[in-house]
């Protein structure tokens, strides 16, 4: 059962370009948006599609891939971990941030990037 714990798949379009981030240890993290729709009927009978965002977070070189392969509305599944964080912003306030750490992704509809 422990391979299941922590463990999140996604399929959504990427809402923006993925954004390639180099660091001087040499890793490299790319950070994207994933927007999933889920679409139903409310009490009146009329069809509603309500929109989650998602942030991305890929290093190595799955995320050099994604950023070489993927573009802003790519259907993409995805699969990894949630992380949370929490920080000080400049005003002095708790800032909490959850994002998707990638492990794996599936270009479902490459755009031709």
């Amino acid at each position: 059962m422990n391979a299941l714990s922590n463990r999140v798949q996604l399929i959504g379009n990427l809402g923006n370009e993925p954004e390639i981030i180099n660091f001087d240890s040499g890793k490299t993290l790319v950070k994207a948006s994933l927007a999933t729709n889920e679409t139903y009927k409310n009490k009146e009978g009329k069809k509603v599609t309500d929109t989650s965002w998602h942030k991305l977070a890929v290093w190595g070189k799955t995320g050099e891939l994604l950023a070489e392969l993927g573009t802003k509305g790519s259907k993409v599944a995805v699969e990894g971990k949630l992380t949370y964080r929490t920080w000080e912003n400049k005003e002095g306030g708790s800032v909490n941030d959850c994002e998707i750490v990638v492990s794996d992704f599936l270009l479902l509809d490459p755009k031709g990037k």
